[in-house]
């Protein structure tokens, strides 16, 4: 089977994903009056599953919306001991070196993951273990906050495969790993 690691995430202009209390209203500030979803369903149609870090989930559960993810999500920590009852079936809390946990999650049969939140993105990238990220860039500068890149031990090249524009004024570049 053939194992891929792809991102989809929003950053401002200057990088961050985040503000710097950790908001994320900024990603509403260009008006979308037609809720387009700037080709996130046609995204998550061509995943299994999801992996995403604790502070992620954390984030997620605490929104005052339904569930918003109709495929398994694996928690990354070593904080959190359960899932929270109201979400065992739907989450499941995974453990290990990266190269465990993806052992864990391809035995399990998913294999086209989607890799989520900021810290969980900064590791898998560390481990070249992202095969493709599609970036969608919201023309503000945030001028500082949670930076979705950093330090990374070796370069890795990726190759633009395709750029959309969206309301106007958001791009979003879908980009594969050139190995």
């Amino acid at each position: 089977m053939d194992n891929k690691n792809k991102v989809f995430i929003a950053t401002s202009l200057d990088g961050y994903i985040a503000d710097k209390n950790g908001g994320l209203d900024w990603l509403q500030s260009i008006p979308n009056p037609d809720n387009d979803d700037m080709g996130y369903v046609e995204f998550t149609n061509g995943i299994d599953a999801l992996v995403m870090g604790r502070t992620t989930f954390e984030t997620v559960i605490g929104f005052d919306v339904p569930w918003p993810y109709n495929k398994p999500v694996f928690v990354l920590s070593n904080k959190l001991n359960e899932i929270p009852e109201s979400h065992k079936e739907k989450a499941f809390l995974v453990k290990g070196t990266l190269m465990e946990i993806l052992d864990q999650i391809h035995k399990k049969g998913f294999h086209k993951l989607y890799i989520d939140g900021g810290t969980t993105i900064r590791n898998f990238l560390k481990e070249d273990l992202i095969d493709e990220m599609v970036l969608t860039t919201i023309p503000v500068l945030l001028g500082g906050g949670s930076s979705l890149f950093t330090e990374l031990p070796n370069e890795l090249k990726f190759e633009l495969i395709e750029t959309k524009r969206y309301l106007n004024q958001i791009t979003q570049n879908h980009y594969k790993r050139k190995k």
